[in-house]
This record gives C-alpha cells, sequence and structure tokens, in this order.
C-alpha cells in the first residue's frame, strides 16, 4: 500500500458510509439500524486486514491471479477501447498473448476464474485500479448479500437477534473470508440475495418478478464461480418452503426419507456436472466419486511435506461406498472442527482454531444438554432446522472430503458455517422451551 492508498481508502470508506447510511434511515426497526451499522464497519475493517494479508503475510489467488489478470485487464481497455469484448467472452477464448503472467495461462480455461478477473477490471475503473478499494468494493458487495441472509432468519426468529447476528454478521471466518478479491465474497453476496428473494416472492408473495429476478441472477453467478453450492443448498431450501408453505409432511419418518432423497439429487447434480466441476475447481468433480476424491487426496498427500497445512483425515480411503461412509464423519469433523489448535502453524489459521474449537464446545454442549433422542427428533421436526443442518452437513462432508488444506479449507466452508451454527441454536432454543413448558413431577409440586 503507498500514500495515495492511505489517502483514497478513508474517502471511499466515507462514500460507502452515505450510501449504507441512506439505505439504513429506511429501517424502521431500531435493532436492524444498529446491526445494519455495526455489520458496515465490521466489514470495511476486514476489507483493511485481508488486504494487509494478502499483501504481507500470505500472497495468494487473490493478489496473484484476480488482481494480476483484473488490472491488467482494465489497462488493455484503457489502452484500447475495442478490448472492452473480452468483458463479454469466455476465459478460454481470452487471448493468451494479453495474459500479465503467462504462469496464470490456465486457469483462463476456468469461467469461475474468469468472472472474478472481470469484476476486478470492472471495479478498477471506479477504484483507479487500486487493490485496497477493489476489496473494499468486494467486501461491501458481500455485504449487502450477509445482510439480506441476516434478515431472512431476523424476521422468522426476532428474538434470537444477538445469536443471528454472531452467526452470520460477526463470525471471523465469514466475515474476513468475505472481504477481498476472491470467489468467497461473491458467492456469500448471491447466496443471501437468494435466500432473501426466493423466500420473499415465492413464499411471502412480495415483489414477486422484482425477487425472482434477483434469484435467478444469483443462481447464474453462483452456478458460474461456484456451482456446487447451488446443488447442496437449493434442494434443502426448497424443501423447507414445502414444509412451511404447504404442510404436506407432518411424519418424521417421511422427513427422513425425504431428506434421503435431497440428498441424493444434491449428489446427482454433482455428478452430472462432474465435468464442468472438474474444469472449474481442478477437483471438485464427481464424476466417479471415487476418482474425484482419491486424486485430490493423493494431491495433498504429495505435497504435505511443502504444505505446513496440509493434513490427513486419518481414514483411508479405497474408492468404495463404504469406505466413503467411513469417511464421512472426518470429513464432516474436519470441515466444522478443524484445524484444532495443535495443528494451527499459521495466524490465519490459528484464528481458524479459536473458532473451530468454540465451535466444537458448543456443539458438545447443544448434544449433552438434548441428548441424542431430542436432538435428532428436533431436527426432523421443525422445517428451519432441518434445512439448517442437513444443508451444512452434507456441504461439510463434500469440502471436508475433498480439501486436505487448512488454509484452503478454512475459505471454502464458510458457505455452511453460518447454517449450521443456527442449527444448533435453533435446536438450544427448543430444549430451553422443552424445560419451560415441561409438566412438573409430583415432588416438585409439592
Amino acid at each position: 500500500m503507498g500514500f495515495i492508498d492511505i489517502i483514497l481508502f478513508p474517502l471511499y470508506v466515507y462514500i460507502f458510509h452515505l450510501f449504507f447510511a441512506a439505505r439504513r434511515k429506511k429501517l424502521k426497526d431500531p435493532v436492524l439500524r444498529l446491526y445494519h451499522k455495526y455489520g458496515f464497519w465490521i466489514k470495511v475493517l476486514a476489507s483493511l486486514a485481508i488486504t494487509i494479508f494478502n499483501l504481507y503475510i500470505s500472497i495468494g489467488d487473490s493478489t496473484t491471479l484476480y488482481y494480476t489478470e483484473g488490472h491488467n485487464l482494465f489497462k488493455l481497455i484503457l489502452r484500447d477501447p475495442g478490448n472492452i469484448q473480452w468483458l463479454f467472452t469466455e476465459g478460454k477464448d481470452f487471448s493468451k498473448d494479453l495474459i500479465a503472467n503467462p504462469w496464470n495461462n490456465g486457469y483462463f480455461g476456468s469461467e469461475a476464474n474468469f468472472f472474478i478477473i472481470k469484476l476486478v477490471a470492472v471495479f478498477s475503473f471506479f477504484t483507479f485500479g487500486h487493490y485496497i478499494l477493489i476489496n473494499l468494493f468486494f467486501s461491501m458487495f458481500a455485504f449487502t448479500g450477509i445482510w439480506k441472509l441476516f434478515r431472512f432468519f431476523y424476521v422468522i426468529y426476532p428474538a434470537l437477534h444477538k445469536k443471528l447476528a454472531i452467526a452470520i454478521l460477526f463470525l471471523p471466518t465469514v466475515v474476513f473470508w468475505s472481504s477481498g478479491a476472491l470467489k468467497d465474497p461473491i458467492c456469500m453476496g448471491m447466496l443471501g440475495w437468494m435466500t432473501y428473494c426466493i423466500y420473499r416472492g415465492f413464499y411471502l408473495k412480495k415483489d414477486s418478478v422484482k425477487n425472482g429476478i434477483v434469484s435467478l441472477v444469483a443462481i447464474w453467478v453462483l452456478i458460474i464461480v461456484k456451482p456446487y453450492i447451488v446443488f447442496a443448498y437449493l434442494p434443502f431450501f426448497i424443501l423447507y418452503l414445502l414444509l412451511i408453505n404447504l404442510n404436506l409432511i407432518k411424519s418424521s419418518f417421511v422427513k427422513a426419507i425425504a431428506v434421503l432423497l435431497i440428498s441424493g439429487v444434491s449428489i446427482g447434480g454433482f455428478i452430472l456436472l462432474s465435468d464442468r466441476l472438474q474444469q472449474e475447481m481442478g477437483f471438485f468433480a464427481l464424476e466417479k466419486l471415487n476418482e474425484s476424491v482419491l486424486i485430490q487426496q493423493a494431491n495433498f498427500i504429495n505435497i504435505s511435506d511443502r504444505a505446513e497445512s496440509s493434513f490427513s483425515l486419518g481414514v483411508e480411503y479405497d474408492g468404495s461406498l463404504g469406505s466413503l461412509l467411513q469417511m464421512a464423519p472426518a470429513a464432516i469433523n474436519a470441515t466444522l472442527f478443524r484445524p484444532y489448535l495443535w495443528e494451527s502453524k499459521k495466524v490465519s489459521t490459528l484464528l481458524s482454531s479459536l473458532e473451530s474449537l468454540s465451535l466444537m464446545i458448543f456443539s458438545l454442549f447443544v448434544l449433552y444438554k438434548a441428548g441424542i433422542r431430542l436432538f435428532i427428533s428436533t431436527l426432523f421436526k421443525d422445517p428451519m432446522v432441518l434445512f439448517c443442518f442437513f444443508f451444512s452437513v452434507l456441504f461439510a462432508l463434500f469440502i471436508g472430503a475433498t480439501t486436505l488444506n487448512f488454509g484452503t479449507l478454512v475459505r471454502y466452508k464458510i458457505p455452511c458455517m453460518p447454517f449450521f451454527i443456527i442449527a444448533l441454536v435453533l435446536i438450544n432454543e427448543k430444549i430451553k422451551l422443552k424445560k419451560i413448558t415441561a409438566p412438573l413431577s409430583v415432588k416438585e409440586a409439592v
């Protein structure tokens, strides 16, 4: 960062402050106004923190790929307006002679990567190409969607606003990794917009056309950037809407069957898009799930001596369904509760390990208070708990099974973290309510 960055950053923050402050005035609920204000400033600080992190602590895709190539595309357009055509083409068609760093050549085959590169180029026109300001733009976009996600839950559970705010607005990994020039801020933003607009448009029947259009745009962007989020999320969210809108399924057994079917649909979506996923992510294809997991695990094992953040699930995967089921608990545990404190070798993973430890303690607390029986029964009695829990667990399975590097894992897992925490919060509230409404025993009554 240079002197100009130090001057421009506060100025742009002030501009965004004026914009969001104007939006905040339209909120009639003082609770929402308070959280909106705090949420905004935390995202501002996070954009500054991730800039320092990417420039001086851990250089990665944000600086070496997305900013390097996006800023290069911005300069190409300034030099020759005709180059604006590249904003409307696919990455595979981009002229290899125009790539800033030849080492990035292979990344242009992925439309997900090129989409972020194009966004950086577009934001560069409003930021004079300054990296810290581009991060601010990504962070502010993510904030709009994360705020919508908070609004979705707050409308349903206003009394739980503090717990919801912690899970959605203030969760450290979500705040940090959704604040820079990466895919993750776009995905979190679009996930929030998609959830909020589908709920308002199709359940509340408010502004159906506008919300329908925004929902389709959000889904389209997610399919481009990280399609596996759509196939893990939408089936369970649609099931939730069906359960609350139609009230057709009251049997816990039938709900359990529905969960199995929805999980099958999600996995089927991965399989149908296997070739695309392999191209976009390099490993997250489920074309023959066996082959994908085996290859990716082998890749991480091969570089484990050089990659300090690489880890093992401790389960041998031989390509069979049985071994996949054996690996599932370890994979889910890795996503939700690792890295452990003793596995942290970097500042970024240390902060994540503290969060993971807190989540593990809270999970064990809820499980202990509820007991296995009540815990499981609550999953199938409450549509929201069912939706949040099974989406987050299925998502955690696929992320944990294929991502054996903590540095990558802490970024990839952020879409499921708020939902898992909210599921636990709701189960805990059910336990409290049941204790309050439980009839007194004869001894207690006397």
